[in-house]
Order: structure tokens, then sequence, then C-alpha cells
């Protein structure tokens, strides 16, 4: 694995490995933190728009250059990042590159696609607003973050979409698609010298730039603990209890991420074990840490019959108040971390999964965390940083519980 820098600025991770594949992305730092809130939604609509074209390709000479050779292609925005990604069999790394730079710098934009691809997105938004685990989850960042961007949809909303126009897409990447704020990764089978080559010529076109202006800050959260709770018409009750946490820079990031595996990562986990097989309150429940730049979040969710949600809400907490009191074994805690490295080494066996890794730390730390220093963070944490990470994640004046409930309104409610 090795980083180099065009005359540019743009930075390129080539990571060759063994496989018979080669995975190419493009990662801005740009999402919907990056926006205000007449743009809100500009990002993931912009991740739409690249697919309708530039002045070489149509729509569906994008789309037939990657699926006509076996290949995946997509791209996903979220709070910090957006990302644009090829996987193709390895003979193709060339067109992989010269179709994503083409995309990423020559994106067209034109009015008739643009309106039909926003519709598409507001249908998108749509289908979210029917899922009660989503609708649970961003009620629940709303309230963590209730002064920022990172507490609003990604997506925006239909009232956001509704005004942009192709003019305001084309201002929105000049300011924000600059080399000083993109990566590109190369994960798989090449050759780095000429994979180096063919980013080189294919993006040499940018401009040298000064880095765009820093998102806006994380904000302060509810200085009480806040409760949520939306009406729909559902069987289920959907609940979603949350935590303001650090940023991923901060030193407690891999006690933070064992912590969150040991209370609710996969079948034995203790949320897993207490809430499901023992009490049999839900068919499913798992937690989720997600570290943003200077902040983030710690997220319970879980589906519960109605008639069981309190007695779920009240075993989740138990489970809380215990990791908080108690010192983890010798033995939870090593099968834990070695949950962790085995799962994440695995992982690593897919060039996509590699790809989205260096892709995200290149952004984070400026430089990519290799994977040996990933596993050894994890196998370094102890018992006593997991309970002093419990004790600062798991506050009880700052925790908010988020409900979807059966009901046919959209009644929605905050106290």
């Amino acid at each position: 694995m090795e980083v180099r820098t065009l005359d540019n600025g743009l930075r390129v991770a080539l990571a060759p490995c063994e496989a018979e594949s080669v995975a190419v992305g493009v990662f801005i730092a740009s999402g919907s933190r990056h926006e205000t809130e007449r743009t809100a939604g500009i990002s993931h609509l912009i991740e739409h728009m690249l697919f309708k074209g530039t002045p070489t390709r149509t729509p569906l000479q994008i789309t037939q250059a990657v699926e006509g050779r076996g290949g995946n292609f997509n791209a996903c925005t979220s709070e910090e990042t957006t990302c644009y990604f090829t996987h193709m069999p390895d003979e193709y790394l060339a067109e992989s590159v010269d179709l994503l730079a083409d995309m990423y710098l020559n994106a067209t934009i034109p009015e008739d696609e643009f309106a039909r691809e926003k519709g598409v997105v507001i249908e998108e938004i749509r289908m979210y607003e029917d899922e009660p685990d989503s609708v649970a989850m961003e009620n629940l960042q709303r309230s963590l973050f209730p002064s920022s961007r990172l507490g609003a949809p990604v997506a925006g909303s239909e009232a956001s979409l509704r005004p942009l126009r192709p003019e305001d897409l084309r201002r929105y990447i000049k300011a924000h698609y600059l080399p000083s704020n993109t990566v590109v990764v190369v994960v798989g089978s090449f050759d780095p010298d000429e994979a180096f080559g063919v980013v080189s010529r294919a993006f040499a076109p940018l401009r040298r730039s000064r880095p765009p202006r820093p998102a806006g800050p994380a904000g302060r959260s509810r200085p009480s603990p806040s409760r949520v709770s939306v009406s729909r018409d559902v069987q289920q009750t959907q609940v979603a209890i949350g935590y303001r946490t650090f940023g991923i820079r901060d030193r407690r990031k891999y006690a933070a991420v064992v912590f969150d595996a040991l209370m609710g990562r996969g079948m034995s986990s203790r949320l897993f074990q207490s809430v499901r097989e023992r009490r049999g309150l839900s068919y499913d429940i798992a937690s989720r840490m997600q570290f943003f730049s200077d902040a983030g979040m710690w997220v319970v969710s879980a589906g519960v019959a109605p008639d069981k949600a309190d007695a779920a809400i009240a075993t989740i907490d138990r489970e809380f108040e215990r990791i908080r009191a108690h010192r983890v074994s010798a033995a939870e805690l090593r099968r834990t971390k070695e949950f962790l490295a085995g799962n994440f080494r695995l992982s690593h066996e897919r060039v996509t999964s590699k790809l989205f890794f260096y892709g995200h730390t290149l952004l984070s730390f400026g430089r990519v965390v290799e994977s040996e220093e990933q596993v050894a963070g994890i196998r370094a944490v102890t018992a006593d940083d997991v309970v002093a990470v419990a004790r600062a994640v798991i506050d009880p004046g700052r925790r908010v519980l988020s409900l979807v409930t059966p009901g046919g309104g959209r009644a929605q409610g905050v106290c």
C-alpha cells in the first residue's frame, strides 16, 4: 500500500493484492453536513446526476461500460463523504478510471434528466418515510444533533429539493469537487506504476485548489433526556436509543468499537442474549457506533411488539447500567476482540471492503490506516478501557429515545 500525490494535489492510494479484479473509488469529502438548509440534499442529488451523462457518454453508455464487462458500479452519499466506485475484472482498470474521471469532471446535468431524477430522489425519500426503522433513526439523529447539519437527513426533503436547479448543482460541484478534497483509491490486481499513470492522465485537467471551507460544527446536544414518538400504520413498535459520542480521531475509538461489539454486534452480544434469547422480546436487536470527524453517535435499535416495548426498553437500560457498573471479564473481552479482529480480516478478503476502508481513513486522517494497525488497536483495548468508554457514552442525562408506534395517523410528539 502506498499513497502518491498528483501535481494538482489529488491523492492516489494504491493497494495491489491477490485478486482477479480491480476496484476503483473516487472519495470526496462532501456530504449532507456541508450543505445549508436551502441546499439540503444537494450532495445526494449530485451523486445521482453524475450517472446521467457527459459530453461523450449517455446514461445508458455509462451503465453499459461497467455492466457490459460483468462489473459492478455504484455510489453512496453520507453526512461527510460522497463516493463513486467500480469493481471490474482486472483487465479493465483503464476503462474504470476513465469512466469515473469523466463523470467527476464532465457531468452535464441535462435539464430533462435533472427533472426526472429529482422526482426519483423524492420517491426515494418517500420510501424511507414508509420504513419505521428509517423514521426512528432519522428522528433520533435529529434529536442528537439539533443545531447541526449532522442531524439533517442525507437525502434532504421534498421541500428543499423542489427549488433546486441544474446551475445550483454545478456551483456546488465547482466548490466541493476539488483535488484537495478528493482521493482516488485503487485496490486489486494491477501494477502500481501503470495505475498511477492512468489516474494521473485521467485527472490531469483538475487544477490545484485551496481546501474548501470546513463543515459547520457538530453543535451541542440536548441538555436533558428527550423522547420522540411518531405514529405510523405499522404492527411493531420500532425502538431506537442513542447517545452522542466523540469523533473518529479520539484516542478512545478502538475501545468504543469493542464496547459496541460487546453490547450489540452479533448473536453473542449482551443485548441480543438478554433481549431476544433470554426474554424473547424482539426478533432482532443490534447496536451501531458511528463516528464523524468531530462527533459521533452510539445507537441501539430493535423492533418489538407494542405490548412488549416497555419491557424491552427496561431490559436494554439494565444492560446499560450493568456495563457501566461492572468490569468486563477477561474471557468476554477476549471473545469480543477476536470477533472484531476476525470479522475485519475476513471482510478484507474483498477488494471493495479494502477500497472503502482505505478511502475513508485517507480522508479522515490524511493517511491510510493499514489493516495491521486496525487489528492491533482492537487487541490493545483493556477491560478498564471498555468501562471508561461505557461511562462516557451512556450518560443518562443525554439519552434520546425515538419510537415509531402503531397507529393510523402521522402524529408526532417530542417531550
